[in-house]
């Protein structure tokens, strides 16, 4: 995989984001994501390996379309300054994300913003065995990978509805989000070992995913 190649047409792109730019340099695009497909088609065969209960998919769906959503968010570009791509998506589960941009790259995994269903699941789950989830948290695996929880800035000043303001796991419950990052440089994605850096974090996070999974699939 050619990401020199990628970083050079995210940061051309991002200097002519138009869709007459990319119409003119259509060819340049489809390499580069072809070429990426393929690197996550090998990467995704070899986290099956590493996790019996790992949801395959194909390159094709784990990476994220280019376009942003201008229905929703008019004042963004036409195109994103990054690649996204996501792992392991098991249908009303946290996937595992690889984000490759300009300006941000990161590994992360987890449950960012979710539904008020997905989130009083995890809640159910923090009150009933939260003492396991922070032990997980607490591990030198994940502290050394992540060093904690994405920050929530969201997160509620007092307790969810339910639950005492004296919980053991209020800091917990508080959250609005659930999720990991570890953040890259572009030394990293360029390094030759990238992709056993990508397993390597896989497994690290695994605890935790599979811990936010169980909650919601209960």
């Amino acid at each position: 995989m050619n990401f020199e190649r990628l970083f050079d047409f995210l940061e051309t792109l991002n200097k002519n984001n138009s869709k007459e730019w990319m119409d003119e340099h259509r060819s340049f695009y489809e390499t580069v994501k072809t070429d990426y497909v393929n690197w996550l088609e090998d990467l995704d065969f070899k986290l099956s390996k590493v996790d019996a209960d790992y949801y395959s998919s194909s390159g094709k769906k784990a990476i994220n379309r280019i376009n942003n959503n201008l229905l929703y968010h008019p004042n963004k570009p036409t195109y994103k300054d990054h690649f996204g791509a996501g792992l392991d998506k098991r249908p009303k589960t946290g996937d595992f994300y690889i984000h490759l941009g300009i300006d941000e790259i990161f590994v992360a995994g987890g449950f960012y913003k979710p539904k008020s269903e997905t989130l009083k699941s995890i809640r159910e789950a923090i009150d009933y065995n939260g003492d396991e989830f922070k032990d997980i948290l607490n591990s030198k695996s994940f502290q050394k990978h992540f060093g904690g929880l994405m920050e929530d800035e969201d997160q509620l000043k007092t307790a969810p509805k339910g639950f005492s303001q004296n919980h053991k796991h209020i800091d917990l419950l508080r959250l609005k989000s659930f999720a990991a990052m570890k953040p890259l440089e572009r030394k990293d994605v360029l390094a030759e070992d990238f992709k056993d850096q990508v397993i390597e974090t896989y497994k690290a996070m695994l605890p935790f995913r599979r811990y936010l999974n169980k909650a919601v699939s209960v």
